[in-house]
């Protein structure tokens, strides 16, 4: 199983996707507000959303689990 990781410290401004969602490597999938900066944090993986462990306005911090993916080819 893939997951998707916070790239910097920071909260959850807007997810992307949803539960059962496709999706490729390289897409946005949600993006972090820190320091007044909007940063999209991107899928390393094709794979299909099969859970979000996150809400928007949640605090993360960096290396924390928001996305888990079930991997396809």
């Amino acid at each position: 199983m893939a997951k998707v990781e916070a790239t910097i410290v920071g909260i959850v401004s807007k997810i992307l996707v949803s539960i059962g969602e496709e999706i490729q490597n390289g897409q946005e999938v949600l993006i972090l507000e820190s320091m007044k900066m909007l940063i999209p944090v991107e899928s390393t993986k094709n794979g299909k959303v099969k859970a979000i462990h996150v809400k928007e306005s949640d605090f993360v911090n960096e290396g924390e689990v928001l996305i888990e993916l079930e991997e396809i080819s």
